[in-house]
């Protein structure tokens, strides 16, 4: 396992960078619903257009997501919708090792809320 990571260029982002268990290292709430299942998730899986959240306490939820860009500039965007919850969430930064076993996501959602994914 490679302990450097290297950040991949957002606007060139295949979508299979983002699939796979996620665990979520850090949150930072803001003006977000501390009720909400993505303020409370510690996993979440991405496979192709499936995502399932897992908290403490909860059953799984699952939901569906898909990479969206702005016509503009490029920036990836998660669309994520869930039963109870509907959200977008700016991809900041992706940083991955060189055989790709490791990664890193910065999520920036609507709300305000600040998540760090890694993998695995």
């Amino acid at each position: 396992m490679s302990d450097q990571l290297f950040d991949v260029n957002l606007q060139q982002l295949p979508d299979d960078f983002l699939t796979g268990a996620w665990h979520v290292a850090d949150r930072v709430l803001n003006r977000t619903d501390p009720g909400s299942a993505l303020a409370q998730a510690t996993r979440l899986r991405l496979e192709p257009g499936h995502l399932q959240v897992q908290a403490p306490d909860a059953p799984a939820q699952d939901g569906q997501w898909s990479v969206q860009r702005d016509a503009l500039l490029q920036r990836p965007y998660l669309e994520i919708q869930l039963a109870e919850e509907r959200t977008r969430a700016l991809i900041t930064r992706l940083r991955r090792s060189t055989d790709g076993l490791t990664s890193q996501l910065n999520l920036y959602f609507l709300s305000g809320m600040e998540v760090l994914l890694t993998q695995p």
